[in-house]
């Protein structure tokens, strides 16, 4: 192996296609002429947009072409290569690729917010061990199934539930097609169309979208750096005399907050005294390994607790466990979501009961742990840290933008270099949103995941007009 020189300085700006794709094509040229060889080191990004007097994000996105071609690969720690001609062996036995499973190369995305994909091939074949077992009553789970889950299916998610911090009799728990349909039943049995329900200022999208859709009236509520301030939700009991409080309270979306304990009791203070039921999102709550109690734990006649798997396991597992204050209310909510969903899928709860019957899901949660906190470890280290809010067991991390930039001119530069973010508009209910994006860190491998911190850290350090200019 061998360090190369690229002598690509006037192919490249001879070129009339944009500069990205001519390193592209001068990759690609090297190649053919022999002037590349496979196992070639690359000049690093910053070193080569120097020699080019380049800019770094038009560098970026030159390897990323280069990559999404098929002829270059990153290796954290190590460097750009070109690729060798032939693959290599898989790691772990795969199945032929088809239309639904063939390997597609995507944008690096920012946007969607999904737990890391294992790449252990120990485990991902231990996954599939128990889908294969799964797959031995096929038949018998292609029927209808009782709404709300077999015995052994809220058993599990008792079980589940449990290691969470919250016990919970199994008379009290409905087994639903992930949370947003257990959070539509919630809301549609609290309140009626006109009513008020109260949430963070910052708050899930998912929340704004059913409310609308139901007519409700979601009152954001004023945070801090430990979540919603107790004194506004009293103001608001007082003012608005709201039907509900939803929170998301561990590693809080958009935000990352995790709520501490102590407000976490003054909050239900609040909502005790006016009789106000909370709905606790807990999509994030198996996450952290010491997390504070669930709000159902320390209020179970007021909370009306959903813990998803989505957010722990993976987001194509529809799975969420709902627990309801009495045992009287679960009649309610099965007659609501049984006339909505009819019933969670019986596949994929299936699954879902085996790997936490036989383990499975708790070293699933575990790889997402260890995956999650090394990239916000180096999120932490390439982000401008003035603007950082992020906790190491989430995937998520928020970031205030620097005075130059707007949130509108940020989203619209790094869509222009093929990078999907949030902003912070998508979050806020009822304030002006704050100048701040959401950074999703689960949808593309490590390697992308560098690579694009890298390209929002460089664009950060330049003023708005500078960075625009060379997309």
């Amino acid at each position: 192996m061998h360090q190369s020189p690229h002598p690509w300085h006037s192919p490249i700006h001879s070129s009339d296609k944009p500069l990205y794709l001519a390193i592209a094509d001068a990759i690609a040229d090297d190649l053919r002429g022999g002037r590349l060889v496979p196992g070639d080191r690359l000049p690093a990004q910053r070193a080569l947009a120097e020699a080019l007097s380049l800019d770094f994000t038009t560098v970026a996105r030159g390897y990323q072409e280069a990559q999404r071609r098929g002829l270059i690969e990153s290796r954290i720690g190590a460097g750009t290569f070109v690729r060798d001609a032939a693959p290599a062996p898989a790691a772990a036995p795969r199945p032929e690729p088809s239309v639904r499973n063939a390997p597609a190369r995507r944008r690096a995305d920012f946007s969607m917010n999904l737990p890391p994909e294992i790449e252990d091939p120990v485990l991902v074949a231990r996954m599939q061990d128990g889908l294969a077992e799964v797959g031995r009553d096929l038949i018998d789970l292609l029927r209808y199934q009782e709404f709300g889950g077999l015995p052994e299916d809220r058993q599990a998610g008792a079980d589940w539930l449990a290691r969470r911090g919250l016990p919970v009799p199994v008379d009290r728990l409905l087994v639903c097609a992930g949370t947003h349909s257990a959070l539509q039943g919630v809301l549609a049995s609290l309140a009626k169309a006109g009513d008020v329900i109260c949430a963070e200022a910052l708050t899930y999208p998912g929340l704004r979208g059913l409310a609308a859709q139901q007519g409700l009236e979601v009152v954001g509520l004023a945070m801090d750096e430990d979540g919603i301030l107790p004194d506004a939700f009293e103001e608001a009991c007082r003012t608005r005399r709201p039907k509900a409080l939803y929170c998301n309270p561990t590693l809080q979306n958009p935000t990352t907050i995790t709520v501490p304990l102590e407000r976490r009791r003054a909050l239900l203070e609040v909502a005790r005294r006016h009789g106000v039921a909370v709905i606790e999102d807990d999509a994030y709550g198996a996450l952290p390994v010491d997390g504070p109690p669930p709000l159902a734990a320390l209020a179970p006649e007021l909370v009306f607790y959903i813990g998803g798997l989505a957010k722990a396991l993976g987001a194509g597992l529809r799975v969420a466990y709902l627990v309801v204050p009495e045992a009287r209310r679960v009649w309610q909510l099965s007659a609501y979501l049984r006339a909505t969903t009819v019933m969670a899928s019986p596949l994929t709860l299936a699954l879902a009961t085996r790997w936490i019957v036989d383990g499975t899901a708790d070293a699933i949660l575990d790889a997402v742990r260890a995956e999650s906190a090394a990239r916000q470890g180096f999120a932490r280290s390439i982000l401008p840290h003035a603007g950082q809010r992020s906790k190491p067991e989430a995937f998520h991390f928020w970031l205030r933008l620097p005075p130059d930039w707007s949130r509108s001119s940020f989203a619209a530069t790094l869509r222009g270099a093929n990078l999907g973010i949030v902003v912070s508009d998508a979050f806020a209910v009822n304030n002006p949103p704050p100048e701040a994006v959401r950074l999703c860190l689960g949808g593309c491998d490590a390697v992308e995941t560098r690579h694009a911190l890298e390209m929002i850290a460089h664009t950060l350090s330049q003023p708005p007009a500078f960075a625009a200019a060379f997309l």
